[in-house]
């Protein structure tokens, strides 16, 4: 797929949310960032690298698959991001990322990841391109996510732990954000979700949009309409951001988030800031953030991508809670249904399949289950085995 140059334009602010909250010394580095990418997403050599890359490195187009029996009666769609290289959805926004800012000179890069699927993406990149990555991940989720702490190892990525707080995907963002005020001139920030300071919800966005605009081409092809309802997990929010690009215009079809019950932050949410944007937030009326939780490290932030906020203003996309226990029961039966395991990410979006009206719907299968198999088998033994 061609992307066009001028789909991603869009803006720092989305209504009252978005916008920068960060100390002086990031300014310079954020303006600069602004600056390479305007020049980038104008630039066709720019994106015929990305979309090069994307055929011969990342597997791109990911299919569709019809699931069959996973809700009989019902034509089901999934998106396949689990069949991209590396395993998930992240990889589309790390290639796009490493190519900014190779094209802004860094030879350093540093991430955060909770599930460790953006942190595998960010090393794989990295080490494709002979890059040096550092990536801040909470030791819960590295106890949660072993695997891919391994992978990111023998990509030859510096795995640094991070041990205050409950030591998840907020503080590992925190710590991440810290090592870029330190080495501000060397590193780029290569964040993970269409979270954080503007630009990076934009530049997030542009570089997963490619999955919407593949899903609707395909829908199309195969069933010579538009879906009624299109679902994608949320947490941050840059599966479904690119998910929701494709059918954002198209008025008839319903656009479905799913968060996790206890990380509701669009769902149950204020305005707040969070790592230097202004959205909707899990937080007091003091403004201090509050806790998250879900069985999914990729689900457990207590924010969300600035401009989920403004399409649940706009009642453009409805958000909806999923329990662990939910998504645990989709994980299985999309497992034993259909032969796919999935990531726990997109379970939540499974599990709410049977509540949404429509005949025809499509669900952004944003990664693969490898990395949640000990989590998702020590939490399942303790549930009815019935599929």
């Amino acid at each position: 797929m061609t992307h066009s140059m001028t789909e991603f334009a869009g803006g720092n602010t989305y209504g009252e949310y978005g916008g920068r909250y960060v100390p002086e010394t990031l300014i310079p580095a954020l303006d600069e960032l602004e600056a390479g990418w305007q020049a980038a997403r104008v630039d066709a050599d720019f994106w015929r690298e990305f979309d090069e890359l994307g055929r011969t490195y990342s597997g791109r187009p990911t299919p569709l698959t019809l699931a069959e029996r996973f809700a009989p009666g019902r034509r089901i769609y999934l998106k396949r991001e689990d069949l991209l290289h590396t395993g998930a959805h992240k990889l589309n926004n790390a290639v796009g990322q490493v190519l900014l800012a190779r094209r802004l000179g860094k030879q350093r890069i540093v991430a955060e990841t909770g599930a460790g699927q953006h942190g595998v993406a960010a090393a794989t990149v990295c080490a494709r391109f002979g890059i040096d990555c550092v990536v801040f991940m909470g030791e819960e989720d590295m106890r949660r996510q072993q695997p891919n702490v391994e992978r990111m190892g023998l990509l030859g990525a510096e795995v640094r732990p991070v041990t205050i707080g409950k030591r998840t995907l907020k503080e590992a963002t925190s710590e991440a954000i810290r090592d870029w005020i330190t080495y501000v001139d060397s590193t780029y920030y290569l964040i993970g979700s269409a979270v954080g300071p503007a630009p990076y919800p934009e530049i997030v966005k542009g570089f997963q949009t490619v999955i919407g605009q593949e899903a609707r081409e395909q829908i199309l092809t195969a069933e010579g309409r538009l879906p009624d309802a299109v679902l994608a997990c949320v947490g941050g929010g840059s599966n479904a951001i690119g998910m929701f690009a494709g059918f954002v215009e198209d008025a008839d079809v319903a656009l479905i988030g799913v968060e996790a019950a206890e990380a509701a932050s669009t769902g149950s949410g204020r305005t707040a800031i969070l790592h230097g944007s202004r959205s909707s937030v899990l937080a007091d009326e003091w403004g201090q953030i509050l806790d998250a939780h879900s069985i999914s490290a990729g689900l457990d932030y207590p924010g969300v991508g600035p401009e989920h906020a403004l399409l649940r203003d706009q009642s453009r996309a409805v958000y909806l809670p999923c329990t662990d226990e939910e998504a645990l029961a989709a994980f299985r039966r999309l497992t034993a249904t259909e032969g796919i395991i999935p990531a726990l990410e997109p379970a939540h979006a499974l599990a709410r399949v049977g509540d949404i009206d429509g005949d025809l719907l499509l669900v952004c299968l944003s990664g693969r289950g490898d990395k949640d198999l000990a989590e998702a088998l020590r939490a399942l033994s303790g549930l009815d085995p019935t599929p």
